[in-house]
């Protein structure tokens, strides 16, 4: 039996649809992504952190999930928007679908609306904070609620995100037979100050630190951040 819920944004646009993932509700920056795949790697990408992500692309979740392709530790997304969530996933590399996946990491989502509709309306009216919710049935009181959210700004996004201990990395590229492989002993010692980085495109040899860091090492790098620079001040 499907739950259904509601998109409300702070201009007072709503969209009604059905539940996706954990119930309950969610609030975050309303943004949308257009990428085709990839999907699993969008919902633990630390630069999505307070924000909600609509995709553009109908059908989500058909390749399922699974734990070789998380971008960090845990998912940051605060909500998911899509049109259709594939229930039975087709790929030997899956673990769970993607319903199950939001579930147990209690994102909170929705599908069924007109993701189309959403994306014209953030593009000719800018990203908005929303709310997703399967609790709240009057879509004008949780529309007045999303226009209270006081929004990003002024946020420490990257404090947020950032591990709060150094580790190091010994992870090597991926492998179809082996899945992540064991790398070669490293010739120096390089930082990688980690601000919100992301596992694919990020990782290799670098150690992890916060986001400050108190020793010199004979290399030092930067990672991503979260949302928008305007945000992420401290960098």
């Amino acid at each position: 039996m499907t739950r259904p819920a509601l998109l409300a944004l702070a201009d007072g646009r709503v969209f009604r649809g059905e539940a996706l993932g954990a119930p309950g509700e969610s609030h975050g920056e309303v943004v949308f992504n257009t990428s085709m795949t990839g999907y699993q790697e969008i919902l633990t990408d630390p630069s999505y952190r307070g924000q909600m992500v609509c995709m553009t692309y109908p059908l989500i979740g058909n390749y399922g999930v699974n734990p070789e392709d998380v971008e960090s530790r845990q998912p940051w997304v605060h909500g998911f928007i899509v049109k259709e969530a594939c229930p039975f996933p087709s790929s030997w590399r899956a673990r769970v679908p993607l319903d199950t996946y939001m579930r147990e990491h209690r994102i909170v989502g929705i599908q069924g609306i007109d993701t189309r509709a959403l994306t014209r309306h953030l593009r000719d009216h800018g990203a908005q904070e929303g709310i997703i919710s399967t609790e709240e049935p009057d879509a004008r009181r949780l529309a007045e609620r999303a226009r209270a959210l006081p929004g990003l700004l002024g946020r420490d996004l990257v404090t947020e995100v950032s591990v709060t201990e150094p580790h190091g990395w010994d992870e090597a590229p991926w492998d179809l037979a082996r899945g992540y492989t064991t790398p070669p002993a490293p010739r120096f010692k390089v930082i990688a100050l980690d601000s919100g980085i992301k596992r694919a495109r990020d990782g290799g040899e670098p150690a992890r630190t916060p986001d400050s860091v108190t020793w010199v090492p004979c290399g030092a790098r930067a990672g991503g951040h979260p949302s928008r620079p305007a945000v992420a001040r401290r960098l």
